[in-house]
């Protein structure tokens, strides 16, 4: 889930509670017994710490220093480029796909990321899977559990690489999750067929917008665009519109994200309650959910020729 609203300060609570996830992650000591072990204050702010978050990535690399590949990781790939002719127009990278809240902090960001760039779920590092490949970013939470602490809103990412890569193109889709009921969509006539695969399309960049959501939309998911006047008033955490989101600090100053309900996400794997399991059962829905998202970045391309 992304939002626009500021982030509260860190607590020493909070701290010390995700502390425990990250030793119990590191020593292989129950997550439990961790808990335990801390001031009695501290389990009972265990529930409102989650609702604290990281003021920047910057502050959690800090904190969490020496230990990337184990709390957390970020991946990214840049595809190499030259023009060296003085008469011919070298092509270029226009889109790049973004999950700042891959890994267990949003299911299946991390993989639909890989997916909608070209690559396996599975094999990330291995050989484009499709013939067109994008440039990418992700961050990933790697606890075994609380994963959702490593949550750094959209508009506060500070990430140099994120922000570079969104910077050096025309576009980005940046991938985000969250629940059906968070959205608080009018259930009585949406979706009209009671279907909680939701996908909500934000950003800046409405013809990037009008693009995926008549793609997801024809592919057999539920896709609104959440800055229609329809949707709007309802959905301002969710529409991406702050200009600060990395999907709109790009070379246009703006872009589209997908905020996707944990149903649509678990649909797309026949086993996603783990990142072993998405990596290597991503289904028939996840092409097609991929698939879609592909055709609408070729279709916006398109209309931007490089001169």
């Amino acid at each position: 889930m992304t939002t626009d609203h500021p982030s509260a300060p860190r607590s020493a609570s909070r701290r010390t509670v995700l502390t425990a996830f990250a030793a119990a992650a590191t020593a292989g000591t129950p997550l439990l017994a961790q808990l335990t072990a801390a001031a009695p204050a501290h389990a009972a702010t265990a529930a409102a710490a989650a609702e604290i978050e990281y003021p920047s990535n910057t502050a959690l690399y800090r904190e969490f220093a020496g230990q990337e590949g184990t709390i957390f990781s970020r991946r990214y790939r840049r595809h190499e480029q030259f023009d060296t002719s003085m008469t011919t127009v070298a092509p270029v990278r226009r889109t790049a796909i973004l999950a700042l809240h891959g890994g267990g902090i949003e299911i299946g960001t991390s993989e639909l990321c890989l997916g909608i760039a070209g690559y396996s779920p599975g094999a990330p590092a291995g050989a484009a899977v499709l013939p067109t490949v994008h440039d990418y970013w992700m961050f990933e939470g790697l606890l075994s559990s609380g994963n959702k602490d490593l949550h750094v809103t959209s508009k506060n990412c500070d990430d140099h690489v994120a922000l570079a890569t969104a910077a050096s193109h025309l576009n980005v889709l940046s991938l985000h999750g969250c629940t059906f009921d968070q959205l608080g969509l009018p259930t009585g006539t949406y979706p009209p067929t009671g279907d909680r695969r939701v996908a909500v399309v934000g950003g800046l960049n409405k013809a990037f917008r009008t693009e995926l959501v008549k793609e997801l939309n024809a592919a057999g998911f539920p896709a609104i665009d959440s800055l229609a006047p329809t949707w709007a008033p309802l959905l301002t955490e969710f529409n991406g519109d702050h200009t600060a989101n990395p999907c709109n600090k790009t070379m246009l100053g703006m872009g589209a994200q997908l905020e996707l309900t944990t149903e649509l996400r678990k649909s797309l794997f026949d086993d996603p309650d783990s990142r072993g399991g998405r990596g290597s059962s991503w289904n028939g829905e996840f092409v097609k959910f991929r698939d879609a998202c592909r055709r609408a970045i070729a279709t916006v391309e398109a209309g931007q020729p490089v001169l």
